[in-house]
């Protein structure tokens, strides 16, 4: 289920919070993800040895409008069925408060959010063979979840973010698709895979999107100012792709979109 054979994918996702400590102690207790380095500034989170989540605490930052451009969420994919079947008897027992639960086609996927509010998804891909319609199309519903159905996946208890716990995708909030997509495809390289009323999904190597951008809280959202929320967004590229990019983008590995949320690339070991 994992996205590491496509030629890019998901890094690490940075945030800008607030209250430091609080936030850390929610990834780790909501998601499971282990504290790999943190000090009065800054905290990083993954699962395994792979970071997932940078914070940087910003007591005085601008706290971000939720109709500005920026994260509308950060999908964490599970590594199987099982695996998130276990974290919904733990959401269940925590009483995390879940926003939305919805089969997508492509995946299962839960919503919530941190307490910055944040948006996150949690997720596990069905087989790939049922992405596609019969013209070989990504083809991405939004039905409700049998969460019975998935809570009964489940063979273990939960013991927190699992080994393969990835960031599948990011969702972003953006003021325009059409210029979105002139950036994540155009200049990112990432193949537009569907769209939705409002919306543009990118996938690379033929998964069904490791970004989105939407306007659905954000038409004509202005270029973003410093403030709580997404600060940067890390993808990790094969060298081919890490080359092309830097060719269109002036050989810079540090890009920001049209709306300055802040897009880093790193070549993949």
């Amino acid at each position: 289920m994992s996205t590491a054979t496509a030629p890019m994918e998901i890094g690490t996702v940075t945030l800008t919070v607030h209250d430091l400590t609080r936030t850390a102690d929610f990834y780790a207790r909501a998601l499971g993800l282990a504290k790999l380095a943190s000090d009065r500034t800054e905290a990083t989170l993954g699962a395994g040895n792979r970071a997932l989540v940078r914070l940087i605490a910003d007591p005085a930052a601008r706290q971000r409008s939720p109709r500005e451009a920026g994260l509308f969420h950060t999908a964490f994919l599970m590594p199987d069925r099982p695996a998130l079947g276990a974290w919904v008897h733990h959401a269940a027992g925590s009483r995390l408060p879940v926003q939305g639960a919805s089969d997508h086609k492509v995946s299962e996927a839960i919503y919530f959010a941190d307490p910055e509010g944040n948006g996150i998804e949690i997720y596990v891909d069905r087989p790939r063979s049922a992405w596609t319609k019969p013209d070989g199309s990504i083809h991405m519903t939004t039905d409700p979840l049998d969460i019975d159905y998935l809570a009964a996946s489940a063979s273990t208890s939960w013991a927190g973010a699992p080994e393969g716990m990835v960031v599948g995708h990011v969702h972003l909030q953006v003021g325009d698709v059409k210029q979105a997509e002139d950036f994540y495809s155009g200049t990112l390289g990432f193949p537009v895979t569907a769209h939705y009323p409002g919306a543009a999904f990118y996938g690379a190597g033929g998964y069904h999107h490791h970004l989105a951008t939407n306007v659905w809280n954000s038409r004509g959202a202005a270029p973003r100012t410093p403030s709580t929320g997404l600060t940067a967004v890390e993808i990790l590229a094969d060298a081919p792709s890490l080359a092309a990019i830097k060719a269109k983008a002036g050989r810079t590995t540090d890009l920001t979109d049209p709306w300055n949320t802040r897009i880093t690339l790193t070549e993949k070991s």
